[in-house]
């Protein structure tokens, strides 16, 4: 069953840009799985469109293929029947049929015709330019191969590069919508399935079967037959050469090794020869580097922390592949069974801090902060750390929070280290106003509630109730 689920922002782009006057060019591109197509087709469905999927196979094999589309879509028998050496000819007979509606034309995975023929490039700016930019059409490029398609049609040294007239970057579904594919969760079950799916849809599907979410990594992750299993490997294997290099950075920073320093010393390798590699796996979304949100200069922070946010990546890392000698020898049950033990460990509780993270800044736009906030992250120094940092530097307002993901009440403890911790942070002492905010999936004890009343400055957010 398809999910289509939030996207609403993407939606009202390419409506807007179907509504423009004339003719419009849209890039939109996004890794395998996160639901590109299926966007498409629900904005194409009630539009008079032409939907090409170009094949890995040569350029010449996918014009011919294109060529039949564009009869069908026509219903030119004359276009079906002829031998079409080029595809000016093509394009040119559907710019010069007469439609009593702006067609859309939609070429996915463009990135594999530019693949097997660099050319082709120029020759679609050159159809564009003499052929469709002055007539009243939609055409939308689409790709899930990031980085070339931001090579082939968004990179400077591109023929088409400066000639969209929008670019839309399909991302990873955020939890506050992930409600919608299993609407008969818990809040504590829909971080546990999230802590491993992620917001990608291809992903979440498998699980939705129903079920106890350790049966469904057994028969969705462990089963070396099912689609995820390899799925690190074939994401990674699309978009870069050297996948050893990546795998051997992901494992070490999915182990705890997330300064630079720790992970070039796991890899035997200068700092200086990572540099690329990392910002690869920054520039595909599956990483990040973080520093303290107090950090007036980000760039030349020497605290900052290298992070996998992909969830599912991150999972997959922690307890896949340090394991595939037992699942490769048909003893997936030793692994599910280490799973069990362990997955509400250290990594649900990560991706618990994320999930609080998030709705920081959900709450932060919804205007419900007597503040202006401006950024969100962590904060940490040699000696301790706080999972929720935030700050208003026009307000000198600076916000620390906690996220706690147990079985217990979170008592008025919590609180206290929380205030001790935040004397700690170095951020406009003597003129800040500090406010503490807990998030917690067991709720909390009447005696925090209780001080939660009193004190303005306290706010409590209790993920047990939903």
């Amino acid at each position: 069953m398809e999910y289509f689920v939030d996207r609403e922002s993407e939606m009202v782009t390419l409506q807007n840009e179907y509504k423009r006057e004339g003719s419009s060019l849209v890039i939109v591109y996004g890794r395998r799985g996160i639901g590109k197509t299926l966007l498409i087709s629900r904005f194409i469905k009630d539009k008079k469109a032409l939907f090409f999927l170009a094949g890995e196979e040569s350029e010449p094999q996918n014009r011919s293929e294109f060529k039949r589309k564009a009869a069908d879509f026509l219903e030119n028998d004359l276009l079906k029947s002829v031998d079409v050496k080029n595809w000016e000819i093509i394009f040119k007979t559907i710019a010069d049929t007469p439609f009593d509606r702006k067609p859309v034309i939609v070429l996915d995975e463009f990135q594999h015709i530019g693949k097997s023929n660099p050319e082709f490039l120029s020759v679609f700016q050159y159809i564009w330019d003499t052929m469709l930019k002055n007539k009243s059409v939609m055409v939308i490029l689409c790709g899930s191969r990031v980085s070339a398609m931001e090579s082939q049609t968004l990179a400077h040294h591109s023929p088409l590069c400066g000639l969209s007239t929008a670019q839309i970057r399909i991302r990873q579904i955020p939890f506050s919508h992930y409600h919608n594919f299993f609407r008969d969760k818990s809040r504590r079950e829909l971080i546990e399935l999230y802590s491993v799916t992620g917001g990608i849809p291809k992903y979440i599907e498998p699980f939705t079967a129903g079920g106890d979410i350790y049966e469904l990594i057994q028969a969705c992750v462990l089963n070396r037959s099912g689609y995820l299993y390899d799925e690190p490997y074939l994401l990674l294997q699309q978009e870069v050469m050297e996948i050893g290099s990546y795998f051997s950075i992901l494992k070490a920073v999915a182990e705890g090794k997330r300064k630079m320093a720790s992970i070039s010393t796991a890899l035997e390798s200068k700092a200086t020869g990572l540099t690329k590699y990392l910002k690869t796996l920054i520039d595909l979304d599956i990483m990040e580097r973080e520093v303290p949100v107090t950090e007036e200069n980000p760039e030349k922070c020497k605290r900052g922390l290298y992070k996998i946010k992909d969830n599912y990546i991150r999972f997959w890392f922690a307890f896949i592949f340090p394991n595939m000698s037992f699942i490769e020898s048909g003893n997936s049950r030793v692994v599910a069974d280490w799973i069990r033990a362990n997955l509400t460990g250290g990594h649900t509780v990560y991706v618990y801090e994320d999930i609080c993270r998030e709705r920081m800044w959900n709450i932060a736009k919804e205007g419900a902060c007597p503040f202006h906030i401006s950024k969100i992250g962590r904060w940490w120094d040699k000696s301790s750390e706080i999972a929720i940092a935030a700050v208003d530097p026009e307000g000198d307002h600076l916000v620390l929070g906690e996220c706690k993901y147990q079985k217990e009440p979170v008592g008025i403890n919590a609180l206290q280290e929380l205030e001790v911790k935040a004397d700690a942070v170095d951020w406009r002492r003597g003129s800040r106003h500090v406010w503490y905010v807990l998030f917690s999936v067991a709720g909390f004890t009447e005696q925090l509630r209780g001080l939660a009343a009193a004190r303005e400055d306290i706010f409590l957010f209790d993920d047990s109730q939903k």
